[in-house]
């Protein structure tokens, strides 16, 4: 396939260049070879020929040399403030603009491209959701300006569990060697952000050259109201279809309009998501034991004249794999199944707006499950520095939830679902469809019909009967025979 209508280049021009360009790091620290992920420092195995049995002062003058390397490597990511924080973001934006390498520049074609995309997808999900509307602006990104724009969230998501790892093993250190380790303390937190800057930007680079839509991995990741659509990428993922260049675009735009209402008008759910996420990462333990076989033999002199050594222990240190506690096991399971929910409902109203219009529809759908379910970029980034990985398998599940929940009654059923946290189906729910359905049409409905009027029934009958016992509590004085007194247990005249 190589004419893109819409005005979206294809992705065979200029192919040896950009190959060219976008593989030029990949055998350099951190460009996200092989050499990279294991050695993301860049010092060489074992201080690069240092003999801690011969070691002398002068060696110093190698450690710092090599130091000097890694910084003057990393550029700009080393200035004065840019590595405040558990994680050098940094480092991390520089070594994905380096993964990401030469790309081509969004031209007002593609702008008005995605715009007429989004506005044909727009009419067309009207007839099968009750949510309006919530794209105010429609975009065209380069994969920069993806990583740019999507930084903040990332930020979030990874400073807790980065906190959480950069500071065990300092807390953890053996008395000996934590005294000796005191004056390094400042160079070691620099060096351990360094290290989940360089496993982040890795992560979102390679990310930032394959995500489609700016809800591609079913998080928010651009302001609200935007619909973005990245033309680069999505080039190169119809030039692997043979389906026409133009149902594939519009299909896109569909599923970015459909994520673009649900977080617009579900006013929770963009906070109840990033959340969730915080508080998976929050709790996260580590098993201890781990930190104390690297440190019980640490030889001070050996950190001194072998940088290899050190980096071997941050290295280490950082990449530990944390326990999961049954609150993270919670934490998680909401997550998943939210997640699952966003994507279900999405594939079912692109779906029905599209079966009837677009004959690949089907097949783009099926795609887009088997493109999920392969795993890739988002799903490593998240197992990596988060701890957790996002489940495929339970969006099949919720999307015949509701679809069965449609069949069962209506648009507005199914919709007002959405109405309230409370109200939404949890892990069992989808594994067992048919309960929740009967609860939304069966004898509970008016909780489904008017959600926020139940809600606010609720507090307005606590606030009563809250209204009533303190006037109850304000006529007899305390009894002392009854033990109670005016703040305790009321009688009623």
């Amino acid at each position: 396939m190589t004419d893109l209508p819409f005005g979206f280049s294809s992705s065979n021009d200029d192919d040896d260049d950009k190959r060219g360009a976008g593989n030029s790091g990949k055998d350099t620290p951190g460009a996200g070879g092989q050499g990279a992920a294991g050695n993301p420092f860049g010092f060489g195995p074992g201080g690069e020929g240092i003999d801690p049995a011969n070691f002398d002062p002068n060696m110093l003058g190698q450690m710092f040399s090599q130091l000097g390397s890694m910084f003057s490597g990393m550029g700009s990511g080393m200035s004065a403030g840019s590595g405040a924080g558990p994680v050098n973001y940094q480092v991390a934006a520089n070594l994905a603009r380096q993964q990401i390498g030469k790309f081509t520049p969004v031209l007002d074609k593609e702008n008005q491209a995605v715009a007429d995309a989004v506005r044909l997808a727009e009419v067309w999900l009207d007839d099968v959701t009750t949510f309006p509307s919530g794209v105010q602006k429609s975009l065209a990104w380069t994969p920069v300006q993806w990583l740019e724009e999507s930084m903040p969230t990332w930020k979030r998501l990874c400073d807790p569990v980065a906190t959480q790892l950069s500071t065990t093993w300092e807390q953890n250190l053996p008395p000996e060697a934590a005294q000796f380790a005191g004056p390094m303390m400042g160079m070691l937190t620099q060096m351990s952000g360094m290290a989940f800057g360089t496993q982040l930007g890795q992560g979102l680079g390679q990310l930032a050259k394959e995500v489609l839509t700016s809800t591609d991995i079913g998080l928010p990741l651009a302001p609200e109201g935007t619909a973005v659509l990245l033309p680069e990428a999505i080039a190169t993922f119809a030039d692997g279809l043979n389906l026409p260049a133009q149902e594939i675009i519009v299909f896109l735009a569909a599923r970015e309009a459909a994520h673009v209402r649900l977080f617009t008008h579900v006013s929770w759910l963009r906070q109840r998501l990033l959340s969730t996420v915080e508080e998976y990462a929050r709790g996260i333990s580590i098993d201890f034991s781990g930190i104390a076989d690297l440190t019980n033999n640490i030889d001070p002199q050996e950190l001194l004249s072998n940088p290899g050594k050190l980096e071997e222990l941050m290295g280490s240190t950082a990449s530990f794999e944390p326990t999961t506690t049954p609150e993270q096991k919670a934490a998680l399971s909401r997550l998943e199944t939210l997640l699952a929910l966003v994507e279900g409902w999405v594939e079912q109203v692109v779906s029905q707006a599209l079966s009837d219009r677009i004959p690949s529809a089907v097949a783009l759908t099926e795609t887009m499950r088997r493109r999920r379910a392969s795993g890739g970029p988002a799903e490593q980034t998240f197992a990596t520095l988060v701890g957790m990985e996002l489940r495929p398998r339970k969006v099949r599940e919720a999307s015949a939830l509701w679809q069965q929940l449609l069949d069962a009654s209506d648009l507005t059923r199914r919709d007002g679902v959405w109405a309230h946290p409370d109200l939404m189906p949890d892990a069992e729910d989808l594994d067992n469809p048919a309960g929740f359905i009967d609860g939304v049409i069966g004898g509970g409905t008016s909780t489904f019909d008017d959600p926020i009027a139940q809600l606010e029934q609720t507090l307005a009958n606590e606030r009563a009967a809250e209204q009533q016992s303190r006037e109850s509590g304000d006529g007899p004085a305390s009894d002392p025979d009854s033990g109670t007194g005016p703040d305790g247990p009321t009688q009623q005249p």
